[in-house]
């Protein structure tokens, strides 16, 4: 086991949910593209926006992948936070 599956193992038991139902790969990539092409403070947001999609009923592979897709073609700079002394 990696310390991610220790993670989402006790993080699982704690909030009571199976963690076999947890598509750590797909929200995982959802943060990345959205941290990348939007903006790193989206990426958690998006993560949470997610779980409230699956949890009132959407397929979590379809709901990451409509994510995914939605910060690709997010126009570039859009997403720029001006007060970010690392953004270009």
């Amino acid at each position: 086991m990696t310390v991610m599956d220790d993670w989402v193992t006790a993080a699982c038991a704690e909030l009571e949910l199976d963690p076999a139902g947890v598509p750590v790969t797909a929200v995982l990539d959802l943060a990345r593209d959205v941290a990348h092409q939007v903006l790193r403070p989206g990426a958690p947001v998006s993560a949470y926006l997610l779980g409230v999609a699956v949890g009132r009923g959407a397929d979590p592979a379809d709901a990451a992948a409509r994510l995914r897709a939605l910060a690709g073609s997010w126009p570039v700079g859009l997403g720029v936070d001006p007060t970010d002394p690392t953004a270009p």
